[in-house]
């Protein structure tokens, strides 16, 4: 279909994402269902295209975490030559319909939840949330990261799976995503009500699986019940599927992928398909542990902005005001000033999620790349601090904002495509 107007065009893009029905069907090894996992020693990474040798350290120590793990060496060392030397072929977890957390790496032998999109029957895969400390996805390859990664495998993924097969149709992730919205979560930075509300779907399901081994079982329960982010992973895998059944219309302005890889921040927009406008990333604002500060800050990186680019996050702060503290952004009513200042970049509110303490009016709605860059008015977006060294893991929370070169570009080529720039 041609759509008259781009207002037209956005409006139809706008209500694929209220349309959007994911679903959580499985947790499965990565190369079951990413084909190019099978393709030789290949990682994906998150954030648009990029090379190891422009890698901020802790997407480089992942890299080498995700090598170990998957067998392919012995030390850091051999790990280290075989990513400089270009045996691995890297590509952005996005081009194969899938997500990743801060570094984004992602391996042939990983588990990954499988969310498929009702609506469009598409699907979309994103890592499971490794709990906090040292782990993986924040540059850490320890030989605690390496086990941990592999008991991901061997026991959580296959416990999970035979759960969620015993729902015939998956587990409904709109249902939960309503009601932990009502329990203060923003799902980037806060997801405890969503976790909490998974383990509660889950917990009784994986009691009553006495085909396997008991300890596993409680490992699993426990696991999730100490996992307060467990919910991120699948939230970010949801929104990617409805991002993705959105962008089928290529045409408008609206932003339908926002992420960053250390080095450069990437946006999508539906009128210019799989083409990223990309600008340097920012580093983010907010409060440090103890012992650390903005200097030991490693720049902006992850496709969890994708939670963003659906419309919670940190556009939806005012969801989760308890957040604001944490993130160092103030209170209740700076919370209230972001999602009121994101609406003029939106085009509307999703009535599928309405915000309590908001008045009730549903979350942030299509995020137009043309009233970005007419406001200068930017997405913003919550987010962990990792450590500018890789292994160090997470050392803060804050906000970061991408660049408006993105945006700018978006709009340029786009008018561009419809013969109003030469």
């Amino acid at each position: 279909m041609v759509y008259k107007t781009i207002d037209e065009a956005n409006q139809a893009v706008a209500a694929k994402i209220v349309a959007g029905s994911p679903f959580l069907l499985d947790v499965v090894p990565a190369k079951s269902v990413i084909q190019e996992l099978n393709e030789g020693k290949v990682l994906l990474h998150a954030g648009p295209p990029i090379t190891y040798d422009k890698m901020v350290d802790p997407i480089q120590g992942a890299c080498v975490g995700a090598a170990l793990f998957e067998e392919w060496c012995e030390t850091e060392e051999e790990a280290r030559k075989m990513l400089e030397s270009g045996e691995v072929r890297l590509i952005p977890c996005h081009h194969v319909n899938a997500v990743g957390p801060m570094g984004g790496i992602t391996s042939a032998n990983m588990a990954v939840l499988v969310v498929e999109n009702k609506t469009d029957g598409n699907r979309a895969f994103c890592t499971m949330n490794e709990g906090i400390g040292a782990v993986l996805r924040f540059g850490a390859y320890s030989d605690e990261v390496i086990t941990r990664l592999r008991w991901m495998r061997d026991t959580l993924a296959p416990v999970l799976s035979a759960a969620l097969k015993t729902k015939e149709d998956g587990l409904n992730i709109n249902v939960l995503v309503a009601k932990a919205i009502a329990m203060g979560d923003e799902f980037h930075q806060r997801n405890i009500a969503a976790s909490l509300a998974f383990l509660k779907e889950m917990a009784p399901i994986i009691v009553g699986l006495t085909e396997i081994d008991q300890t596993k079982r409680e490992e699993v329960v426990q696991f999730l019940a100490d996992t307060d982010q467990f919910f991120l992973n699948i939230m970010m895998a949801s929104a990617k599927a409805v991002m993705d059944g959105a962008r089928q219309i290529q045409e408008g302005t609206i932003v339908t992928a926002m992420c960053r890889n250390g080095h450069e921040f990437g946006i999508r927009i539906a009128g210019m398909g799989d083409e990223w406008f990309t600008g340097p990333v920012n580093t983010p604002q907010g409060l440090y542990f103890s012992g650390f500060s903005e200097a030991d800050a490693a720049p902006d990186m992850g496709d969890s902005a994708i939670t963003e680019t659906f419309g919670v996050g940190g556009m939806a702060m005012i969801a989760a005001p308890a957040v604001t503290r944490f993130v160092g952004s103030g209170g209740f009513y700076d919370a209230l000033n972001t999602s009121n200042e994101m609406t003029e970049i939106c085009i509307d509110t999703n009535p599928n999620f309405p915000v309590p303490t908001w008045d009730f009016k549903g979350i942030c709605l299509g995020i137009d790349a043309r009233k970005v860059v007419e406001t200068g008015i930017l997405p913003v977006i919550n987010t962990g601090i990792a450590n500018k060294k890789a292994g160090l893991g997470q050392i803060g929370a804050g906000t970061v904002t991408p660049p408006i070169d993105c945006f700018e570009k978006a709009v340029l080529a786009y008018a561009k495509k419809l013969g109003f720039t030469e």
